[in-house]
């Protein structure tokens, strides 16, 4: 009897795990009952391995327990269409599990038009991760084409929810996935865990256009450190007692350290197990190379290259094809080559025993024991690798409000803000809303245009604010160019509001009208004026030979200015002339007034003057 090793590396990799205390976590989100009251509650269901999950949002639908093929077995009948009708919820199609894979039940459901399915279970036990089929029935075409989500829920729910039906009540069902990943601070760390074999039908055709498709939003997310993205490898260890054996020799490395089943399950032709091994041991140290300098995402770059230029239909899945894709990207081929070192020695491969290590699940991960898997802020991601369903996910895992804006991408936005702009405040006329479609559903939130905050609850009002606030539709304000003149009631500083300007009245935001300023009497009051109103100011004149004075409000001749300089010349030439002779008259009398006195002075020393006595003799000088 034939033995298919890789079959017993995978049964022994189970025995590993759980004698390492490894486990499978079952990845839930929740699930309220809205209706009827009896059986209002919130509840866990468990994410299906299939479909597309609406990670980071609710789905709300009805839920309709069909009277044949409960089972969902078989295809529905055209007259068992679950579509919902316009104005109608979705429509959550209840099945029972068994006899046929949960997938199958899936697609029948997708196809009579559900919106989602849930599988009651058949016992009273934890609940259960649904999978897709192993091995062959895994090569179903349909598989990848299931898009519903799905859930699993317990058989007590699943009765209640029959009975209810069965009661005549409506059963409406709220389905939230917005915790289904922890979201706790700005950055989404991401694993990877994935397989560089591409000889496994159609789930690795699928893994393959999963990363050409996302290869572009991962490198945004990963460029600008928005996340920490790293790649990982599933290996299997051959136990000691099989290490010489065929079967070991062709899919295990590093004496039987690290196998890989072979690609075709035959290991007579065709590539081996080593050779996956081997190539996803150059996949892991290209990251490690590429992220040492500082540049991670080209992990991203070599696999789509490889997968396109080296696949095994072409014989081309070689070290040669590798490394020409290696040296494509300028990344130092030495490095790589070292961190592989030599598969054939009997020694630990450090990168891979890390892998290994790794596997085993830790905190609220489980282990990854499914391939591919994806593993965001260390819980696993279920459903389809479909580039919108996983770009959701890893936007849920940011902390709200701090999404990137590849995270409102038009194939993940809700389009929520299309229909009555989502409830929230704005501005039609110059096109701005404070709507925002998210992935978590819309948000009401004022928005930042051309570097100009708005500030308001975002529902009823919006407002701009700062230097800048004119230059965004006029800052709200009333504005209207009339006859060549443009007036605003914009205030172009830090302060909010709008005044009408000056030669206006009004609220300053829906009207400012002309004032009068003639009607009014505030202007051109005096005798000679003569007063006309313009949009915004006036025109005063005078008549005659005059001129208006705006800022005197009076009316003038207009020689006056003439006048008033040569009268005020010779004002000067005058008051000249008459500070001269002012002077040359107080000169005059004041020299001659000091000459008299002088004069008199040395008179008075030799004779005596008419107006004074003669001196007595006096003898007292001496004898003669």
């Amino acid at each position: 009897m034939k033995i298919k090793l890789g079959f017993l590396l995978v049964n022994l990799m189970m025995v590993w795990l759980d004698c390492c205390m490894g486990r499978f976590v079952v990845e839930k989100n929740s699930l309220k009952v809205t209706s009827p009251d009896k059986l209002k509650d919130t509840y866990e269901c468990a994410i299906g391995n299939f479909g597309i999950p609406q990670y980071g949002g609710t789905l709300v639908g009805a839920v309709i327990y069909p009277k044949s093929n409960q089972k969902a077995c078989k295809t529905f009948d055209d007259d068992a269409s679950f579509k919902s009708k316009p104005g109608s919820l979705p429509i959550f199609l209840l099945a029972d599990r068994g006899d046929c894979y949960f997938t199958l039940k899936a697609w029948n459901a997708q196809n009579a038009g559900a919106a989602a399915i849930l599988v009651a279970d058949d016992r009273v036990e934890p609940l259960i991760t649904m999978d897709t089929p192993e091995e062959e029935d895994a090569r179903a075409d349909y598989l990848q084409n299931i898009t519903v989500p799905s859930a699993l829920i317990s058989k007590s729910l699943g009765d209640s929810i029959k009975k209810a039906l069965s009661n005549g009540d409506m059963v409406n069902i709220n389905l939230d996935w917005r915790e289904a990943l922890p979201h706790p601070d700005e950055r989404v760390e991401y694993e990877f865990w994935t397989n560089s074999n591409d000889e496994c039908g159609p789930k690795c055709e699928s893994q393959i256009d999963f990363v050409k498709s996302f290869k572009g939003v991962a490198q945004i997310l990963e460029r600008k450190g928005y996340t920490q993205f790293t790649p990982h490898y599933i290996t299997w260890y051959c136990p000691e007692a099989f290490t010489l054996s065929k079967q070991c020799k062709s899919q295990c490395i590093n004496h039987g350290r690290y196998c890989a089943p072979d690609p075709d399950q035959d290991f007579n032709k065709g590539y081996d197990g080593k050779d996956v091994v081997v190539q996803n041991l150059r996949q892991a140290c290209l990251y490690k190379v590429a992220n040492e300098s500082g540049k991670p995402w080209l992990w991203w770059d070599y696999v789509t290259d490889f997968a396109i230029r080296c696949p095994m239909k072409d014989k081309k899945y070689t070290k040669e094809c590798a490394d020409q894709v290696i040296q494509s990207l300028g990344v130092d081929l030495k490095q790589i080559d070292k961190c592989i070192g030599d598969p054939t020695a009997d020694v630990d491969n450090t990168i891979l025993k890390t892998e290994q290590e790794a596997q085993i699940g830790k905190g609220s991960r489980g282990d990854v024991t499914i391939l591919p898997t994806l593993v965001i802020n260390n819980r696993q991601y279920r459903g389809k690798l479909d580039k919108g369903a996983v770009l959701k996910a890893i936007c849920s895992g940011f902390e709200e409000t701090t999404e990137p804006d590849v995270c409102l991408s038009e194939e993940i936005e809700t389009n929520e803000c299309l229909e009555n702009n989502g409830g929230c405040w704005q501005d039609k006329a110059a096109n701005i809303t404070a709507c925002k479609d998210t992935f978590r559903g819309r948000v009401c939130q004022c928005p930042i245009v051309q570097g100009v905050k708005f500030s308001g609850d975002g529902y009823t009002h919006c407002e701009a604010s700062g230097s800048l606030r004119c230059e965004i539709n006029n800052g709200g304000c009333w504005r209207k160019t009339q006859n060549g003149r443009t007036y605003s009631a914009c205030i172009d500083d830090h302060t909010k509001g709008c005044k009408c300007p000056p030669g206006f009245k009004g609220d300053g935001v829906n009207n400012c009208e002309d004032i009068d300023e003639c009607k009014a009497k505030t202007a051109c009051q005096c005798p000679e004026c003569k007063c006309k109103n313009t949009w915004g100011s006036y025109d005063c004149s005078c008549s005659g030979n005059l001129l208006y004075m705006r800022e005197h409000d009076t009316c003038i001749s207009k020689d006056v200015s003439a006048e008033v300089s040569w009268g005020f010349v010779w004002v000067i030439i005058l008051g000249l002339a008459a500070a001269g002779v002012g002077g040359y008259a107080v000169y005059k009398y004041r020299i001659r007034r000091y000459m008299d006195s002088e004069i008199r002075a040395i008179m008075a020393q030799y004779m005596p003057l008419d107006n004074q006595p003669e001196d007595p003799v006096h003898h007292s000088h001496g004898n003669v």
